[in-house]
């Protein structure tokens, strides 16, 4: 006979299987955490910048710990502290803003809430002009100011007058210039941090005597004080961009998009070169192209542009070309943007050419070439070419008697003005900048004297 309690064990064991049993076939099964309540605030939760670089806090309350801060727009830098613990704060650091009103959005997450922060940065204030040049007997020219908000302007100098007009424009007035110098200026637009400048360059004076070199007598010259456009003895090139030296703009029979790529204006011939679309315009033009002259002394008063890209020149090329460079070539003044106020003056010939390191050149510094005009000019006889800055030697170079492949200058060469942008060597310091155009150079006159 089972003992008692030997019995009793076995009913309670056949009871506990029977119950176990009749619950079912999930007895494997993991019964999920009754689910919590998770947050995550943040404040504020949309910020509205300026177009101007700056960082901003916002700060952030989580009920979990372990949270994080991410987005996805390049112009944003985040960055966040307190991530571990229930409060902390996000760092935004916001990029300068160069084009429209733009948006992006920051999330802020831990492991079952999330939040989001709204960064809307403004438009940056936009002037149709950073530079403007005035004739020297007074005007006014107008800018137009986009800008989301009440700007201020003022002005640099008591010769210079401004003043807020209708539909966001901006008047800008040059009084008469009765110094003998081309002035600078400038105007400033702000609205709360961000400022525009707007540099002012006023022409100086006409100059109208004529000072002859020793010997020799005017022959031809263009003073460029009669009419708006370039007289009969110029003509303008016609060519588009990479024609020579990888250049990149297109040059125009003298305007182009509405507008002058050459203009005469207060006795001044403009060479300007300027963007429209997707194309860059610019000048260049040739004095008396089919006869030119042979031997002489050749000077012009000129006053460079400015900005990287810029490569002004004054030269002289053969009447009677065929190749290059074996009929010569005389380069009186270059300059390129990247390297400003720094002239050269450059001989090319079979026998000195800078493909193998040959050339003829020589650099100089010209104080405020880009700023004021500086007289540029050539010497040219039958033995002996040199050139000047302001009266002071350049370059010389003699005729040694070699034959034509060192000296192909005895042939009739004509003038040349023109303003490139860009190529193989205004380009060659670090590319362009076209923040610098519209980009004029200033020729005061073009004077050719040759031996009585």
């Amino acid at each position: 006979m089972m003992k008692r309690n030997t019995l009793i064990g076995l009913m309670s064991l056949f009871a506990l299987t029977a119950w176990t049993a009749c619950s079912g076939d999930d007895d494997d099964e993991v019964q999920p955490d009754v689910p919590t309540t998770a947050s995550i605030t943040v404040s504020p939760a949309e910020l509205t910048v300026p177009s101007s670089s700056g960082t901003y806090k916002v700060d952030v309350t989580s009920t979990e710990l372990d949270w994080t801060a991410t987005s996805s727009a390049s112009w944003l830098d985040v960055s966040a502290v307190g991530t571990v613990a229930t409060s902390g704060q996000v760092s935004i650091k916001v990029q300068a803003n160069e084009g429209g009103e733009r948006t992006a959005t920051i999330t802020v997450k831990s492991r079952t809430a999330r939040a989001t922060i709204t960064v809307v940065q403004a438009e940056p204030m936009q002037v149709s002009a950073r530079s403007l040049l005035m004739r020297s007997v007074g005007e006014t020219q107008s800018v137009s100011v986009t800008a989301k908000g009440d700007w201020a302007v003022t002005a640099s100098d008591d010769w210079l007058e401004v003043q807020k007009a209708a539909n966001d424009q901006l008047n800008i007035t040059a009084r008469a210039n009765t110094t003998a110098q081309t002035r600078q200026g400038s105007v400033n637009i702000t609205l709360g941090d961000e400022r525009r400048t707007i540099d002012i360059l006023q022409d100086s004076p006409e100059v109208t005597d004529v000072v002859k070199p020793e010997g020799y007598a005017l022959v031809w010259s263009d003073e460029f004080n009669e009419g708006s456009e370039l007289s009969s003895d110029w003509r303008h090139e016609v060519q588009g961009p990479g024609w020579v030296n990888n250049e990149l703009q297109t040059y125009v029979n003298g305007q182009a998009a509405g507008k002058r790529v050459t203009e005469l204006v207060d006795g001044k011939l403009r060479i300007t070169c300027f963007k429209a679309g997707n194309t860059i315009y610019s000048g260049r033009v040739y004095a008396k192209p089919a006869t030119g002259w042979t031997y002489g002394y050749i000077e012009a008063r000129i006053k460079l542009p400015k900005g990287k890209g810029t490569w002004p020149a004054f030269w002289m090329m053969p009447v009677n070309f065929h190749s290059w460079p074996a009929d010569g070539e005389i380069d009186i003044m270059e300059e390129v943007g990247y390297h400003p106020n720094y002239v050269s003056s450059s001989l090319h010939a079979n026998a000195h050419v800078h493909s193998n390191g040959t050339q003829v050149t020589h650099e100089m510094f010209c104080a405020g070439a880009e700023s004021d005009y500086h007289v540029y000019a050539i010497e040219w006889t039958q033995q002996n070419i040199s050139t000047y800055v302001d009266g002071q030697l350049q370059l010389s170079y003699d005729n040694r008697g070699l034959g034509r492949d060192d000296w192909p200058y005895d042939d009739p060469f004509y003038v040349i003005l023109n303003l490139a942008w860009g190529g193989s060597w205004g380009g060659a310091g670090g590319g362009v900048d076209e923040t610098a155009l519209p980009a004029t150079m200033l020729v005061d006159y073009v004077r050719v004297f040759q031996k009585k």
